[in-house]
């Protein structure tokens, strides 16, 4: 049993924070880009995929082609509101919520998406910045999947998870700085 005043394994949770000098490589794209009815042609045509923002999400789910996972927090780099109710097909599966912050892959945000991925999909709602969530489907996904994501005012990335996809993001969580924080925290 603890001691008072210290925390037990049980009240703490990992988290992986971007450093600063990580920033531009995780700004660069791995995946091609497409935009406008290209991207829309491209989506339709996927087989299992995940997506991460509430734009490539519900723009998905608009094409009748819902993501297994879709990973959204109801923001837009442009400030502009999606209505939770564009996501309704998608959380009727399932739905959880976590919280991460920004500039931050917490542990509860990977084991969300792992579980999903495992139990049939559904929509994964972050309290928080859902930006690294395109790691943990990468992560997650089986191979051969897809893991699509909104680039602003460029278009969707694709992303083929493969081993060398695996082993790129492996790669890049192994170079960010792991801390444990309290739950409450």
């Amino acid at each position: 049993m603890p001691r008072a005043g210290t925390r037990s394994a049980s009240s703490e949770s990992r988290v992986w924070v971007v450093p600063d000098s990580m920033r531009p490589v995780l700004a660069e794209r791995y995946g091609p880009v497409y935009a406008g009815a290209e991207a829309d042609r491209r989506i339709a045509a996927l087989g299992v995929f995940g997506a991460c923002g509430d734009r490539v999400t519900a723009r998905a789910i608009e094409l009748g082609h819902p993501p297994l996972v879709g990973i959204v927090d109801y923001k837009t780099q442009r400030n502009e509101p999606i209505a939770p109710e564009a996501f309704r097909a998608l959380g009727a599966r399932r739905t959880v919520r976590v919280r991460n912050p920004a500039g931050v892959l917490s542990e509860a945000l990977r084991t969300a998406v792992k579980a999903l991925v495992r139990d049939g999909g559904g929509l994964l709602v972050v309290d928080g910045e859902e930006d690294l969530g395109s790691l943990a489907l990468v992560e997650s996904l089986p191979a051969g999947a897809t893991v699509i994501y909104g680039i602003p005012g460029a278009g969707v990335s694709f992303v083929r998870v493969d081993a060398v996809s695996k082993e790129h993001v492996r790669h890049l969580i192994a170079q960010m700085e792991l801390r444990r924080i309290g739950r409450g925290d």
